[in-house]
């Protein structure tokens, strides 16, 4: 629908367009406090031979496969050895009574420990700690699957051990769920990056109006809710679509508001009707807000191209907030502003009859240092970006999840110890039994990343024609070392006993990594692609798409370099969080940073090159649209990029060590985007590309339906703030 004819029907029935929002927003609501129950917790990649090695082995044994298991580490009081006698048959009936803890329909957990084997990689070098693997009964989706209270297995140990004896219970879930207990919940961290957005918005406005995009954001997030519960009952969304949903969708909804009310504001200023004002805005600003949403839209949509269903749901649910955020900022806030928009402008302490001042004078300063001005931002982009050629995929260290309580205690004790934190993620390998275990055993004891093999006997490991065995790395398989073992005992195992199936926690990882970037090149091309064409018929012309593909893919590049800097080298996690450094990215992170950041910095570009071309159009001067256009947007993408920035640190106090480290690639993406690259370099490059900025042939403007724009030359421009005459050029 023609923007135009939007607009008529949206002031002709403002009120009931009121009403469909507001029943919208009731929804909603009800969705929001609902949703949690819907989504999907699996991070599994089907199809995937660690998928299928998983699968089997919860199907059979239930318990095991990606879920990694409980692991009780006991330090024996002084004097005493696990070797002395007696100390193995208690440490056996200790974890007997643990197999009970949290038995239900799916059996007793599955154990295994020095007392049951008699395996000496369980023992500490000293001899007075040891540690045992709990496998507790699962169905194979953590929703249905029983809590198993840490307290209930310490103490069922302690009650056999010889007093004296230490246990703390520890696991990469317990560590994990442990370090969430800090998070303050998606409502909270919502709340939280409302108010910082409101102090903005009521510095920006300096009027109620600055309640508004609150509204707007409100309405567009609950009713995005709503969606997506829709969505759970065709397809997985997985849980972490409603943290992003709630503080990306605070961001994105609050900026289109401000970019629509600030031109709606511009044009009263200049004395026209109400009506008039609105329908101009919408002409102009309407249209950016329309096509930056579409923009973002399209770069979460490309990750459904992915073959990984939880990146699908995310990339599905992620879609659908900028979408609607579009559609109410284009229709429920023009209704608003017709009805009482007047009446909220009130007091009006700042107006936008002019642009503001100190971002023309910031945009002549950087046309008259273009040369200095680009050679900076570029440089700032080109350092952070070779950090970002350390980056390693994979997932959190153990040592960089919870920093306190039970589960950090045992893992204290195991590096005490000198036992590897390898053994919380064990490698699982589904093999023929007996002889098949044997084979197994045999060809992977000695491989350097591998700490210790076990086989137990009995029901609880042997089953229907398999066997269960354990494979305890000495570095955990998060790591880029844990991923080389798992690579490496399943090359040994494709020659010693081709029938075994490798699974576990790092099996499953490194399928994911090699799933979510073995086809990333093709879905980045057609994005790239998709995205030129776009901003090609937007802006009429060749070079202004160019180079915001160019600037963007630099800008992401460098907020990867600051991810392994402040999380992965933890130049940064440890002082700001209590973090030490991860050792790795997260695997999926920056893929969706990526996406996310794409989208979301064309929001600015749209904004600013909108209105450069706007101004170009009507004086024929590239520096008087730079000074215009800066002048004008300066402040509304500054403001928009803080709002932004205060929701990604209200998602950094999120429960979760992975979305801490989203947030600080979104957020410190957000500011480098704003600063260096909308405000230095996009100036700086438009002012040295003069007016071939504006230049397209007739032959792309054939192919992309829109009027041709000949690269005239410029008339001088003789402005003494501006520099020398010919600056244009």
């Amino acid at each position: 629908m023609p923007v135009r004819t939007l607009t008529g029907f949206v002031l002709r029935h403002r009120r009931l367009v009121a009403l469909f929002w507001l029943v919208a927003l009731l929804a909603g609501g009800y969705a929001s406090a609902t949703i949690s129950k819907h989504l999907s917790q699996s991070f599994s990649v089907p199809g995937t031979a660690s998928y299928r090695a998983n699968t089997a082995i919860v199907g059979t044994y239930h318990s095991g496969g990606v879920e990694t298991p409980l692991v009780p580490v006991i330090r024996l009081p002084a004097g005493r050895r696990v070797t002395d006698p007696g100390i193995r048959a208690d440490l056996r009936a200790g974890f007997a009574a643990a197999s009970d803890v949290g038995a239900g329909p799916f059996g007793r957990s599955r154990v295994t420990s020095y007392g049951t084997t008699g395996n000496p990689a369980f023992v500490s070098a000293d001899g007075r700690t040891t540690f045992g693997l709990i496998f507790t009964p699962t169905s194979g989706n953590p929703l249905t699957d029983p809590v198993i209270p840490l307290p209930a297995v310490q103490q069922a140990l302690l009650a056999h051990l010889p007093h004296g004896s230490t246990v703390a219970v520890t696991g990469i879930t317990p560590l994990t769920k442990s370090s969430s207990s800090k998070g303050v919940g998606v409502l909270s961290e919502t709340i939280v990056g409302g108010l910082g957005a409101l102090a903005v918005l009521a510095f920006v406005f300096a009027s109620f109006l600055a309640l508004v995009p609150l509204m707007i954001a409100a309405v567009s997030i609950t009713t995005t809710f709503l969606a997506i519960l829709g969505l759970t009952y065709l397809t997985d969304i997985n849980f972490t679509t409603q943290f992003l949903v709630s503080l990306i969708g605070l961001g994105v909804a609050i900026d289109y508001s401000l970019l629509l009310i600030t031109r709606w504001r511009e044009e009263t200023a200049r004395g026209a009707e109400n009506q008039d004002a609105i329908t101009i805005a919408m002409a102009t600003a309407g249209r950016a807000i329309a096509f930056s949403g579409v923009t973002v839209a399209l770069g979460l949509l490309a990750l459904i191209a992915l073959p990984i269903p939880f990146i699908r749901g995310i990339g599905l649910g992620g879609m659908l907030i900028p979408l609607i955020s579009v559609a109410v900022s284009i229709t429920l806030l023009p209704a608003f502003l017709a009805g009482v928009g007047r009446r909220f402008d009130w007091p009006k302490l700042r107006h936008e009859a002019a642009p503001a001042r100190g971002w023309t004078a910031w945009a002549r300063l950087v046309v008259r240092q273009r040369w200095l001005a680009a050679i900076l931002g570029l440089a700032v982009l080109v350092v952070l970006g070779v950090a970002a050629l350390g980056m390693h995929v994979g997932d959190a260290g153990v040592n960089s999840l919870s920093q306190q309580g039970q589960p950090r205690a045992g893992v204290v004790l195991l590096e005490r110890s000198g036992l590897p934190t390898g053994v919380l993620t064990p490698i699982e390998v589904l093999a023929p039994a007996a002889a098949g275990t044997a084979r197994v055993t045999s060809a992977t004891a000695h491989l350097p990343g591998v700490h210790g093999v076990v086989a137990p006997a009995g029901p609880s490991w042997q089953r229907s024609g398999t066997a269960l065995v354990a494979i305890l790395p000495k570095v955990d398989g998060a790591s880029s070392a844990g991923q080389a073992t798992v690579s490496q005992v399943r090359r040994v195992l494709a020659a010693a006993e081709p029938a075994a199936q490798v699974g576990g926690y790092g099996a499953s990882l490194v399928d994911q990594v090699h799933a979510t970037y073995g086809n990333f090149i093709y879905v980045l091309i057609g994005l790239l692609a998709i995205t030129f064409i776009l901003l090609a018929r937007a802006f009429r012309s060749l070079l202004l798409p160019a180079k915001a593909v160019i600037l963007n893919l630099l800008s992401v590049g460098a907020v990867y370099g600051v991810m392994v800097l402040v999380w992965q080298e933890g130049h940064g996690s440890n002082l700001i969080w209590g973090l030490p450094a991860t050792g790795a990215i997260t695997a999926w992170i920056p893929l969706f940073v990526f996406a996310f950041l794409y989208g979301l910095s064309m929001d600015y570009e749209v904004f600013i090159l909108a209105r450069m071309r706007e101004e170009y159009d009507a004086t024929g001067s590239t520096t008087q649209a730079i000074v215009t256009g800066i002048g004008r947007t300066g402040r509304l993408v500054t403001s928009a990029a803080l709002i932004l920035f205060l929701a990604m640190a209200a998602l950094a106090s999120a429960p979760f060590t992975f979305l801490k480290i989203f947030a600080t690639g979104v957020g410190a993406g957000i500011l480098l985007d704003a600063t260096v690259v909308r405000s230095l370099l996009v100036p700086a490059l438009v002012s040295l590309f003069g007016r071939w900025n504006w230049w397209l042939p007739v032959w792309a403007a054939r192919l992309l339906r829109v009027e041709p724009s000949p690269a005239v030359r410029e008339p001088a421009v003789r402005e003494p703030a501006v520099g020398a005459p010919g600056a244009a050029e």
